[in-house]
């Protein structure tokens, strides 16, 4: 496949763990990817990609990043909703400051970025987004409400946005990823709900609670991303949530 030829994918959350592991996977594929975060530009980002470093919390943001997308390619043949911030605390300890930059960052930047990215798509003849829910939309815990209560809605929306573009041959899936082993499920680590001890005993814990008896590693959740974005794979898929979750949510709590 040519340069000219290569399917373009714009991921959000482009340097944490599951995306910088989903980058890596749509480049071996061929695909050019646009990368966004708020960190900057790591080493390892593809050379023949654009790497935008923006806030997706702010509207404005996201308008700069579709603005610069747009200069970069007419067309594009995936989005990956996958940036999102996690507050760690008891609800009645949350203020309606993080609370509304949870939905900021989780919920309104899927639902501004998809009227940007739409007509790309569309230009496209069609193409897929997956937006990356989580295991807490289904089954969630303790101190960690405005985040599940984000990716609840983050389900919802992506099954409107399915019924919506189906016309123009865009599909809308989400994945839920369980527990991977990233920097933010390290920093939710605070929560106790896995008990005392370092890093290594507190993995130890979570993985004990799924059925493989292991923590996921991000490019498992990459692999799965890119499933639901191949048309090639999936393409009589949408507005469909994916568990990938070790089994966690299969196992009842109970047990």
């Amino acid at each position: 496949m040519t340069e000219k030829e290569s399917r373009i994918l714009l991921i959000t959350g482009a340097a944490g763990g599951i995306g910088r592991a989903t980058v890596e996977i749509f480049s071996q594929k061929g695909w050019r990817v646009i990368g966004v975060d708020r960190s900057p530009r790591y080493d390892a980002f593809p050379e023949d990609g654009i790497y935008i470093q923006a806030d997706i919390s702010l509207p404005e943001k996201i308008e700069e990043i579709y603005e610069k997308a747009s200069s970069y390619t007419d067309t594009l043949d995936a989005v990956v909703n996958n940036a999102a911030v996690q507050i760690a605390k008891p609800l009645i300890d949350t203020t309606a400051d993080e609370w509304d930059m949870v939905m900021a960052s989780n919920l309104r930047s899927v639902f501004l970025g998809a009227k940007l990215a739409y007509p790309l798509l569309k230009a496209r003849g069609g193409g897929a987004i997956v937006n990356v829910s989580s295991v807490h939309a289904v089954a969630t815990s303790a101190n960690i409400a405005a985040y599940a209560a984000s990716k609840g809605g983050l389900l919802a929306l992506t099954r409107a946005m399915a019924i919506e573009f189906a016309p123009d041959e865009i599909r809308v899936n989400a994945i839920l990823p369980g527990a991977v082993d990233t920097p933010m499920l390290r920093a939710g680590f605070n929560r106790g709900h896995l008990g005392a001890g370092d890093v290594l005993d507190r993995l130890e814990n979570l993985a004990r609670k799924t059925v493989n008896g292991r923590v996921g590693q991000p490019e498992e959740i990459a692999r799965s991303i890119y499933f639901l974005a191949d048309s090639t794979q999936s393409s009589f898929m949408t507005g469909q949530a994916l568990i990938v979750d070790g089994g966690a949510t299969a196992r009842l709590s109970t047990e």
